[in-house]
């Protein structure tokens, strides 16, 4: 049985280990039952030097039929026939997985280096889904399709999502995309380059290569699970990859108070917003000299941020003194905030 579950192991990996551009173009020829590579160029984002080897793979897989013609045509395999022949296989590969699998302990601090493009896009749902209060996001436009769903869900509930598109040459216009349904606030980036990343209320995140998606040739994406150096993916995409781009549409002011952060700079952003609006804070972080936890709580009498959004503050008036808020890994201020909590008619609950 060993040998069988291998087998079958093998024969679901090659046809199913499908890189973006191949999921693309065997999506379209499926749809048009044939096509030329000019067409597949033409339908989808795929560059026209990379779809002779895309279509090459999906021939290789059994999925489409190469016709050489001129020019040459691909057509499309059914699908009961290229996949009917795993179906009663496949359910009895279930059957034995689930007889020798057992369940991993999960680590709190864990950071792995994953390879396959279907771990990363697994990931990735989970980071989406799982925030409670805050997502940053920098997706394809296909990955944006992808997840559309899973992101309107989690702006209804009240989750603050910036979401950043790229390539923006790539990215749906605000007048055929809505936005607003999927994001706080969305921005476009240009460069093919620009990595996919995602980070949940500043802890669990996910950095990958777009290569990494497209895809399985000695490409990376890091996993961050649960762990406190997910402030790194985060403060990257802050500094780095959001002052870099374009807005495309925002929300403006309307999410209701108490808003929770994890980053500084999106809760000073916010205030800003509201310039000569009273508010309050309530902040569970660290003292940054000797290491402490610490609760702060009272009212916001300033914030300090530059444009270039490397520094981000808020003093918080207490009963007994003001304190001075940064961020993580904080040095200049008196606390490092960690969780941060903005409300208007008194310090809210943390």
């Amino acid at each position: 049985m060993a040998d069988d579950l291998r087998s079958t192991l093998d024969r679901v990996g090659d046809q199913f280990n499908l890189g973006e551009y191949e999921i693309d173009a065997y999506l379209a020829v499926l749809e048009h039952g044939e096509l030329t590579a000019s067409d597949i160029a033409d339908r989808t984002d795929i560059p026209q030097p990379r779809v002779y080897d895309t279509v090459r793979s999906l021939s290789d897989r059994g999925l489409v039929e190469l016709r050489e013609s001129r020019p040459m045509k691909i057509v499309a395999v059914d699908p009961e026939d290229a996949f009917g022949g795993l179906r009663s296989s496949f359910a009895a590969m279930v059957d034995e997985l689930e007889a020798r699998y057992t369940a991993p302990t999960r680590e709190t601090e864990a950071v792995s280096l994953v390879k396959s493009r279907s771990t990363i896009i697994r990931y990735l749902e989970e980071v989406i889904t799982g925030a409670e209060y805050e997502l940053a996001l920098s997706l394809t436009p296909n990955l944006l399709r992808r997840f559309r769903d899973d992101l309107a869900e989690q702006v209804a509930a009240g989750v603050s999502v910036e979401l950043l598109v790229t390539p923006a040459a790539r990215a749906p216009a605000p007048t055929e995309f809505d936005y607003e349904e999927v994001a706080t606030i969305a921005r476009a980036r240009r460069g093919i380059t620009t990595p996919i990343l995602a980070v949940g209320d500043g802890e669990y995140s996910v950095y990958a290569t777009q290569d990494a998606l497209r895809d399985d040739r000695e490409r990376y994406g890091v996993i961050f699970n649960r762990s406190a150096l997910g402030f790194l993916v985060s403060g990257f995409f802050g500094t780095v990859l959001w002052t870099t781009a374009e807005t495309l549409a925002t929300d403006g002011a309307e999410r209701p108070f108490p808003r929770r952060y994890a980053s500084i700079r999106r809760a000073v952003k916010d205030l800003r917003e509201f310039d000569g609006d009273e508010f309050y804070a309530a902040v569970e972080g660290r003292d940054i000299e000797t290491g402490e936890a610490v609760t702060v709580r009272g009212r916001v009498v300033d914030v300090t941020f530059e444009d270039t959004e490397e520094v981000a503050s808020l003093v918080v008036e207490t009963d007994d003194s003001r304190v001075e808020i940064g961020g993580r890994v904080a040095a200049l201020e008196d606390v490092e905030g960690q969780e941060i909590v903005i409300g208007r008619d008194g310090p809210p609950e943390l």
